[in-house]
């Protein structure tokens, strides 16, 4: 596992990262900021109080739809570091039922895995498009046999020679109809197991076919394909063959355990009211869920289908819109293991014309892409996002206030004839103005009843 990218981000590059994306929110992208730096800061200090440094776990407080979640994402993703989002009201104490809060360290091991397998897979794929290419001109063009020994020397050089013309024209695309015959796996997709499975016992389901030879194993059956078809089969099995997936698994639990990111969100879904406590009913069970929280956000070892791991330096994000509960509500032991905790704001309407317009993957941007696939070119006037934001805006205060999602539901009502008609408008140019958004949204302008409309 390489340890570079942990020196390529200072907390103001980090910022500055997160800057393209999200708009505002600077307090909590500082916290994240400074907590990625920390993990590279504990990997240079000595070795005997490395272990002492744990992280500072954040807990972020804020309505829906602020950018909460998008910043722990954009984080992960930004490092290439395992990253897995459970909802808290989706676990229950043990005895109750609903998933194990184990399972959350489980499938972060799985995402690491698989972050590993991909980059493991990434460094062999060379010398397995080599052998591929091999294996696809032995099926184009067999070895002679039955033939006396003279007569196969007379047919070595022309036969080399052919084999280097086949292997000119495959790597220029010439073969690519030519059918030829392969073996493939018979066994039935693991999609098939996955979806009769309930996902209490998927891992048990895992660790049986692991038991039985894994997913590639099983009889093989040789069908007919396409040289484009089979070469993704056969560059497929060369990359399996060359993987050392026992490493996989070590660097991958090691992976998990140093950088590791579990986003826990509505914490506040588990917190119990003082108006509550003591009385039974669901709050003892919310209750319940916080206790079995805190050995893993303290840190514990789990045992998962690859390993035990350890996740004393796995960081914790909690978010939660607190609205009807406080942080104070959750029991001491749990709060004191989230040392970092920062408000977000909640967004205005100056703050959705920003989001419209400013991050790199804008909503603008991406319905303007794409219309621009149907031969359709979508401006938007500065008037028209400030009416959208204006919209938005509205019916978050008037509805329930759902953040920037708003803007997806307001863009879909207004784009909704665009959208549908695009294909019999290539090569048109819509222009989005303030009178469009407005005649195309004004019964929910000019309505008090904002209930009644989509938005």
């Amino acid at each position: 596992m390489s340890e570079t990218w942990r020196k390529s981000f200072t907390p103001r590059e980090t910022v500055g990262e997160l800057d393209r994306y999200i708009v505002g929110q600077d307090q909590a992208k500082r916290a994240v900021a400074v907590a990625l730096r920390n993990r590279w800061r504990r990997q240079m200090v000595p070795e005997d109080m490395r272990d002492e440094i744990i992280p500072k776990n954040i807990l972020m407080v804020g309505p829906t739809g602020v950018g909460k979640t998008e910043i722990a994402r954009r984080l992960a993703r930004l490092i290439k570091a395992p990253f897995v989002k459970v909802e808290a009201s989706k676990f229950t104490e043990v005895g109750y039922v609903g998933r194990d809060v184990e399972s959350m360290v489980r499938d972060l091991v799985e995402t690491a895995v698989n972050l590993e397998r991909e980059e493991a897979r990434a460094h062999v794929r060379a010398s397995a498009e080599a052998a591929a290419e091999d294996r696809l001109l032995d099926l184009l063009l067999p070895e002679t046999t039955g033939k006396s020994y003279e007569a196969k020397s007379g047919e070595a050089d022309s036969h080399s020679k052919t084999r280097e013309t086949f292997r000119r024209m495959l790597r220029e695309g010439k073969l690519e109809d030519r059918m030829v015959e392969i073996e493939v796996s018979a066994r039935a997709p693991m999609s098939t197991v996955q979806n009769f499975s309930a996902e209490g016992v998927q891992d048990m389901v895992f660790q049986l076919q692991d038991l039985m030879g894994g997913q590639k194993s099983g009889p093989k059956k040789r069908r007919k394909a396409t040289v484009a078809e089979a070469r993704e089969v056969l560059i497929d099995e060369e990359v399996d063959r060359r993987l050392d997936m026992d490493q996989v698994q070590r660097d991958a639990l090691q992976l998990a355990e140093q950088s590791g990111i579990i986003f826990i969100d509505e914490i506040d879904k588990v917190a119990t009211s003082a108006a509550g406590a003591g009385q039974g009913g669901p709050d003892v069970s919310r209750e319940g869920v916080q206790r079995d929280l805190l050995p893993i956000v303290e840190g514990s070892t789990i045992t998962t289908k690859y390993g035990r791991v350890s996740t004393d330096h796995v960081l914790f994000i909690a978010a939660g819109a607190f609205h009807t509960s406080k942080v104070s509500d959750l029991i001491p032991e749990l709060q004191g293991r989230f040392p970092i905790r920062v408000e977000l704001a909640g967004l205005k309407e100056s703050d959705f014309v920003r989001i419209l317009t400013e991050p790199k993957n804008s909503l603008v941007k991406q319905y303007t892409a794409l219309m621009q696939t149907e031969g359709v070119e979508l401006r938007f006037e500065e008037s028209a996002v400030r009416a959208i934001a204006e919209v938005a805006a509205r019916a978050n205060q008037t509805l329930e206030n759902i953040g920037a999602r708003r803007l997806h539901t307001v863009l879909e009502t207004l784009l909704d004839e665009v959208s549908f008609d695009a294909p019999e408008r290539s090569g048109s140019t819509v222009v989005v103005d303030e009178d469009m958004v407005r005649s195309r949204l004004a019964p929910a302008l000019e309505s008090e009843d904002l209930s009644r409309f989509v938005l």
